[in-house]
């Protein structure tokens, strides 16, 4: 390849690539520039220029102009300076060509090897670029392989990595299968982007809502919070300002379509809907569904509330194995306490009793408190009296 075909094909990779021309020429000069160090000994102070029109390469040694030589690797006599231009003075830097002979074959290499360095530079840089703009979002994949314990994701031209602790536990994943996946982190390394997806992550849940509903993606009904427990059940709470919009019905659906498409993606994951309100008390009762509440009892200072449920629906409202007064918790941000009637009535009963008793024993206490002062003040009182008996006789 001559120096005008070099050029042209340049430009060529400037237009298909995306990489600055001039970019690769600052590589290759400074890359020819550790060649010629090496030919030359690095104690010279070496300058590589290519001219960007014709392709020529030329080496120069930069020496400084001075009045007496003390280095003649890195300096110039004034007489032997002007000997080259009479302009020189003191002190101005010029540049002597020492292009060796075989330096274009060196140049030829150099540029080579820069050219293919910038390739790979430039599609990490344009992989990363378009994928850093998808980070807290999802996408769909397709199941590569699995590399321990971890599962490859292909994502486009670049594979993405599915940790086990970002898996759900009740899913297979196989060769060739078709997964949509929350992009967790997107990292530039030396290899090129590294991308880490997750299935658990509860944003997943509300991206898929997003995808499926209309309302939620132009954000007529928002997703207020969601507690997600992978590959079993997921709470998502719904407001919508709209008073013309049902925000529940919006995200179940007609016949419940919406919401099935994302129980189907998420491999049979249920999935409840519920109203969000202001009001902690109608919050924390819509929560607990499917059960129903009899009453809510809240402690804003402590963040708790207590529940009341019917005896028949106490198993219902805490769940199997807690999970759905679990899920209610962090859905909603409260400590909950859950009672039947029956219980609530016995804590009542208790109460009621351990008032008595406590009224009881008070009355108690002030009677005998009454008694000992009465005790400790009878001689004073007899003897009082007895006065007062002897006064009234002499008197008579």
């Amino acid at each position: 390849m001559d120096r005008v075909e070099f050029i042209d094909a340049l430009n060529q990779i400037e237009k298909e690539k995306g990489i600055d021309k001039e970019v690769i020429f600052e590589a290759i000069e400074t890359s020819l520039v550790s060649a010629c160090k090496k030919n030359f000994g690095t104690s010279q102070n070496i300058k590589v220029v290519i001219d960007r029109e014709t392709g020529n390469v030329a080496c120069y040694a930069q020496k400084e102009v001075v009045e007496e030589v003390e280095d003649k690797m890195l300096q110039i006599s004034l007489e032997d300076a002007k000997a080259i231009n009479p302009y020189f003075i003191v002190g101005d830097i010029i540049d002597i060509e020492v292009t060796p002979k075989n330096f274009g074959r060196i140049s030829a290499q150099t540029a080579k090897q820069v050219v293919v360095q910038k390739f790979r530079e430039a599609e990490r840089e344009i992989l990363y670029n378009q994928y850093i703009t998808k980070e807290k979002d999802i996408m769909t994949g397709i199941v590569q392989r699995k590399e321990r314990k971890n599962v490859i994701v292909q994502l486009g031209k670049i594979d993405a990595i599915l940790a086990p602790n970002e898996q759900i536990p009740t899913e297979e994943y196989h060769f060739m299968d078709r997964i949509k996946v929350y992009i967790l982190e997107v990292k530039q390394s030396t290899k090129g982007p590294q991308i880490y997806v997750s299935r658990t992550h509860p944003e997943l849940v509300k991206r898929l809502f997003e995808q499926e509903v209309p309302e939620v993606h132009d954000g007529t009904v928002e997703i207020k919070s969601i507690a997600r427990e992978a590959g079993s059940r997921t709470k998502i709470a719904v407001y919508t300002k709209d008073e013309n919009v049902d925000a529940l019905g919006a995200c179940v659906g007609q016949n419940g379509y919406r919401v099935n498409v994302i129980v189907n993606e998420l491999h049979g994951e249920k999935i409840d809907v519920i109203n969000w309100s202001e009001d902690p008390k109608e919050f924390i009762a819509a929560a607990l569904s499917p059960s129903k509440v009899v009453a809510v009892s809240i402690n804003e200072e402590e963040q708790s509330a207590k529940i009341v449920v019917p005896d028949h629906q106490l198993s219902l409202a805490i769940g199997k194995e807690g999970q759905n007064a679990r899920l209610s918790a962090k859905l909603t941000g409260w400590r909950i306490d859950i009672k039947s009637e029956t219980q609530a009535k016995q804590i009542n009963f208790i109460q009621q009793e351990e008032s008595a008793e406590d009224e009881a024993e008070q009355m108690k206490k002030a009677f005998e408190d009454a008694f000992k002062d009465l005790q400790e003040n009878a001689p004073e009182q007899m003897e009082y009296s007895e006065k007062e008996a002897q006064l009234t006789e002499e008197e008579i």
